[in-house]
């Protein structure tokens, strides 16, 4: 219990919010949150101080309800004004529907682009900027957790279905800075990740362009990522892609044609070196052949497809008495 009135138990809390609305986080909030009708009478009041609490907590580690009651402990009701009872932020959620969600995430983008403008948050991003989209699953507990479903996982090499929230996630980074987010939305666990990407690309395209992206643009994805929909998104919108492709007997072909003297070994920084035979094991070759790629709308499109090999000990070419490549 932190019951001592005179003290604040995160002070940071000052700077923080205060960045927050020099970046205009309450003005956003107003402009468009908006809740005409709700269940109960009081769910609807001053949706500014109530979302601006909420991030607080979050910025002070909360991950449920009742953590909201950090900001009313010690001094900090006196620092801050509007600090709500866990309770009354809880009959607030309740009332947010998809619609909202979305509401809050256009408050998001801008608010982002507003603190890119005012602080050095991603340099570099006019000379070359990095989108990077993934789908993730946090494992939650409880059979009444709102929004959790089963989705797979792995798990030691095992797949398996967990139970968790599943948001698919798209960042803006540069070279020389770690990723923020610039789209994030709660999907089903045993969603296709690749589903709705394209729209979530297009829009993280534009919040990175109003962020300062003025030259190239780059996204990156796993191979649930590479396909079609999200490849035409690209080109529609003018940036690079480097995304991984799911193995099919076009690309065996494509691979089969790469002349062995073409391959290059590739050294990874972290290799481990074999004991007894002074070889690395994490030993690859990389090469790379042009691949034509079959659009939609009668569409194509050459590009370059890069194949790493990884050597196999496990396989042995009997006749060469060489490794086999894999």
């Amino acid at each position: 219990m932190f019951d001592e009135r005179n003290v604040v138990s995160a002070a940071g809390l000052v700077p923080v919010l205060e960045l927050a609305e020099q970046a205009g986080l309450s003005r956003l909030i107003d402009d468009h949150v908006e809740l005409p009708s709700t269940r109960v009478a009081s769910g609807a009041v001053n949706p500014v101080g109530k979302l601006t609490s909420i991030i607080a907590a979050m910025g002070c580690g909360a991950d449920c309800i009742d953590d909201i009651d950090v900001l009313r402990a010690g001094g900090t009701p006196r620092v801050f004004s509007e600090v709500y009872a866990p309770s009354t932020l809880g009959i607030f959620l309740r009332e947010f529907t998809f619609g909202h969600a979305n509401q809050l995430a256009a408050v998001a983008r801008a608010h982002l682009v507003a603190l890119a403008a005012r602080t050095p948050l991603l340099p570099g991003i006019e000379q070359r900027a990095f989108l990077d989209i993934d789908s993730l699953l946090r494992p939650v507990y409880g059979h009444h957790k709102q929004g959790a479903s089963f989705g797979h996982a792995k798990i030691a090499n095992r797949a398996l279905l967990r139970l968790g929230l599943s948001p698919q996630i798209t960042t803006i980074s540069t070279a020389t800075t770690p990723p923020v987010i610039a789209e994030a939305r709660l999907r089903s666990g045993k969603t296709g990740s690749g589903r709705a990407a394209a729209s979530q690309v297009k829009q993280a395209i534009t919040t990175a362009r109003r962020c300062g992206a003025s030259a190239t643009i780059m996204l990156r994805g796993d191979s649930m990522f590479g396909t079609k929909k999200v490849i035409d998104a690209c080109i529609d919108e003018g940036v690079e892609f480097s995304l991984s492709v799911t193995r099919n007997p076009r690309i065996t072909k494509a691979i089969q044609g790469i002349d062995e003297d073409t391959y290059t070994p590739v050294h990874y920084p972290g290799a481990v070196t074999d004991p007894d035979t002074g070889a690395l094991i994490s030993d690859a070759e990389v090469a790379e052949t042009p691949y034509t790629l079959r659009l939609g709308r009668h569409r194509t499109l050459t590009a370059r497809l890069v194949v790493r090999r990884v050597k196999d000990a496990r396989y042995v070419c009997h006749e060469r008495e060489t490794e086999v490549l894999m």
